[in-house]
């Protein structure tokens, strides 16, 4: 039977170094949280925010400085990235705006609409397409009509000509991370798709033709609204 999610293991190992591992790539990190910020920058003064995925807690922190008073539920199913993602929201004391839920987005419990909700890096983890369906009709049922969402996964046509040469470049980057792959392993733990077909997810689950807007190497980051 063909696996529907990921099999990698958010241990404990892997979630406290996980932000120092990437430390090298932070530029990728800061320039895409910078773009998020910029497109949510019309939201109410006081939005309501949904971190679907929200790992350690990159990407929570990133906007909760930027908007002093937005406030965020965060879901994260790997207990120990939950962990480290608290420690965070602590160190740079946004804790009092923040409800944190460890599980799966479907398991949280119903609330008022969202203004917005991010899945950065999540998606791509779910193996089957119709699962991946599922994980963004369940984000997008939670937000308000309009409601944003910003997703960036890994994407990329794996049999058009210039996937090698992406994918050399992905190795290199992840090598000067001191982060090295293995070409026999990569993707058996991530759905690489071509980007018109994560569109195509996207727009099946309720949501608006997504725009792509940020791309380096394999990572693609989109903008969406709900549609109802």
């Amino acid at each position: 039977m063909k696996k529907s999610v990921s099999s990698i293991v958010f241990d404990q190992k892997f979630a406290s170094s996980y932000d120092q591992q990437r430390e090298k790539l932070a530029p990728i990190k800061d320039a895409l949280h910078l773009c998020l910020q910029m497109i949510l920058s019309e939201l109410p003064v006081d939005a309501r925010i949904l971190c679907v995925g929200a790992g350690t807690g990159s990407e929570l922190v990133s906007l909760a400085q930027a908007y002093p008073q937005w406030v965020f539920t965060v879901v994260e199913p790997a207990p120990e990235m939950m962990k480290v993602c608290r420690q965070q929201a602590d160190k740079f004391e946004i804790t009092s705006r923040c409800s944190f839920h460890e599980g799966y987005i479907n398991s949280l419990a119903e609330s008022d609409p969202f203004d917005a909700a991010t899945s950065i890096l999540v998606s791509h983890f779910i193996i089957e397409i119709e699962e991946r369906v599922k994980f963004f009709s369940e984000i997008a049922r939670r937000l308000h009509p309009g409601g944003h969402l910003i997703n960036a996964d890994l994407a990329s046509d794996t049999t058009g000509s210039d996937y090698n040469a992406i994918l050399r470049a992905w190795f290199a980057i992840h090598n000067y991370a001191n982060m090295p792959l293995k070409i026999e392993s990569f993707g058996r733990n991530v759905a690489v798709l071509p980007t018109h077909k994560i569109e195509s997810i996207i727009t099946s689950s309720g949501l608006a033709r997504p725009i792509l807007f940020f791309q380096t190497l394999l990572i693609h980051a989109w903008h969406s609204k709900a549609t109802a």
